[in-house]
């Protein structure tokens, strides 16, 4: 979260609530899922989480599908992804690591799940393109979790996994995906029983979601399962009576229409049309 943004000088406080809704995707694959392609998170669109310790929850996996007008990223807590698609690229993320899709024109991949003795536990969230990078080439990368800068701060742990991330006291750490769409950052916030973290924090749009214990904002209560999205301002206060994990979510709003059909993301119906008639075709990815 760069402090390239007007701000109003104040701490940001919660003006919106969403539950996580089970659901499930791929085949079969039960998932925790938050949604809104109306703008409301703008740049975000999508975060799902898949937990489970029961294989038969998740090991049907994602079966080869397409993509258009998106960026995903792909974080594991434990267990495991593999990630093939049409460009040839074929990896393996497991705890701590993270893989990175630029769908762009299109791209076609499967992710195929791996398991630990704890199950499996990820997060895939969609940031929606620009109109300007709607049509460009796929790209795809994967990090893994020794590249990825901390932050620790008397019992708090804030890991990078992209964008510009900074304390109230100056400390900075930059994550390795620096091309994330909507000048995206992304960080997992580890907070220990009674720990707190101060940051800068004047990004246009700012989402935490709580995914372990409870995380005090503002004074308010954000249980696991929640995603609040967080008012303007200019610095963040985040404590736990009892220990938390949460994903930050940090960015610049496109401002710009979204028309929604499965794994499509465009601005348009027409575009939209024209990606499902791509596919049908075979040149979605051509």
């Amino acid at each position: 979260m760069s402090a390239t943004h007007d701000t109003q000088g104040s701490d940001r406080r919660i003006e919106r609530r969403l539950a996580a809704q089970p659901s499930q995707d791929g085949d079969g694959v039960k998932i925790k899922r938050l949604h809104d392609f109306g703008g409301g998170l703008d740049p975000f669109l999508m975060l799902d989480e898949l937990g489970s310790d029961r294989p038969d929850d998740y090991i049907g996996g994602f079966p080869p599908h397409p993509h258009r007008g998106i960026q995903t990223l792909t974080y594991v807590i434990h267990g495991g992804l593999t990630h093939e698609d049409h460009l040839g690229h074929s990896s393996t993320i497991e705890a701590g690591d993270a893989q990175w899709m630029h769908t762009g024109r299109g791209i076609i991949h499967s992710e195929m799940p791996l398991t630990d003795h704890q199950g499996l536990h990820a997060f895939q969230l969609w940031l929606s393109l620009a109109s300007r990078d709607k049509l460009s080439p796929a790209t795809y990368r994967d990090v893994k979790a020794a590249e990825m800068p901390h932050l620790t701060q008397d019992g708090a742990r804030l890991t990078a996994l992209g964008g510009h991330w900074q304390t109230s006291n100056g400390e900075a750490i930059d994550g390795p995906l620096e091309a994330l769409a909507g000048q995206g950052a992304v960080a997992h916030l580890h907070l220990d029983e009674g720990a707190s973290l101060a940051l800068e924090a004047d990004a246009p749009t700012l989402l935490a979601y709580v995914f372990d214990g409870t995380v005090a904002i503002a004074g308010e209560s954000v249980s696991a399962g929640e995603l609040v999205r967080l008012s303007k301002g200019d610095s963040l206060s985040l404590s736990s009576p009892n220990g938390a994990q949460a994903l930050l979510l940090a960015g610049t709003p496109h401002r710009e229409p979204i028309a929604h059909y499965g794994p499509f993301v465009m601005n348009s119906e027409a575009e939209l049309q024209q990606a499902l008639r791509d596919y049908r075709d075979g040149t979605l990815t051509g």
